[in-house]
């Protein structure tokens, strides 16, 4: 949870360095003149540590997630042995593998919830929506890199800076609900795992 305030952090940094640009695109788009060059290496430099930053929080964090991630698969076969659709190391080997980490991860988290749930948070809704955003937020990421790294004149700098700006809103959002999954994941499993077996 730490990791992913990180990443939050992060994201709000890339996102501030991302206004502070636009802004000085903005003025060179209306007046090439009123812009110093220092100004634009500067705003320039900053932009791209700020990317660099959040590369590594979400490697960082992505490491320890899957950690956690594993071992509250493993928790969830002591609490249901039988109902998981997906055996354990997809739990790790789901977020690695194109293309199928596009629906097991979310599989295997359902099945871990529902296993660690009593029958008052039986509701997957959380951890719908963090699915949801994660992935608009990786493939929006993506597409904002690509037409921001293809931009050439000012303008169309200016609306890759705009659509990579919106990626980070995304990224934020799918980051701050990853957080209330884990604390509420986490929570269960240790109110259940204190609660004892039940006949």
């Amino acid at each position: 949870m730490i990791l992913l305030g990180v990443v939050i952090a992060t994201d709000l940094f890339a996102l501030w360095q991302g206004v502070h640009f636009y802004q000085l695109i903005g003025r060179l788009v209306d007046d090439v003149n009123s812009v110093r060059l220092q100004e634009v290496e500067r705003a320039d430099a900053w932009y791209v540590a700020s990317g660099y930053a959040q590369t590594a929080a979400l490697i960082a964090t992505g490491v320890v997630f899957i950690v956690w991630f594993h071992r509250t698969r493993v928790n969830a076969e002591v609490f249901d042995p039988d109902d998981h659709a997906k055996h354990r190391a997809w739990a790790i080997w789901g977020w690695i593998v194109p293309v199928i980490n596009l629906w097991f991860p979310r599989r295997i988290a359902v099945d871990a919830w529902n296993a660690s749930a009593d029958r008052n948070s039986r509701s997957t809704a959380l951890l719908n929506w963090w699915w949801a955003l994660w992935i608009v937020s990786l493939y929006f990421g993506r597409m904002a890199s690509r037409q921001y790294a293809r931009a050439e004149g000012l303008q169309e700098i200016k609306g890759a800076v705009a659509v990579v700006m919106a990626s980070e809103v995304i990224d934020i959002a799918a980051a701050v609900l990853a957080t209330l999954f884990v604390h509420r994941l986490t929570r269960m499993q240790h109110e259940k795992a204190l609660r004892g077996p039940t006949l």
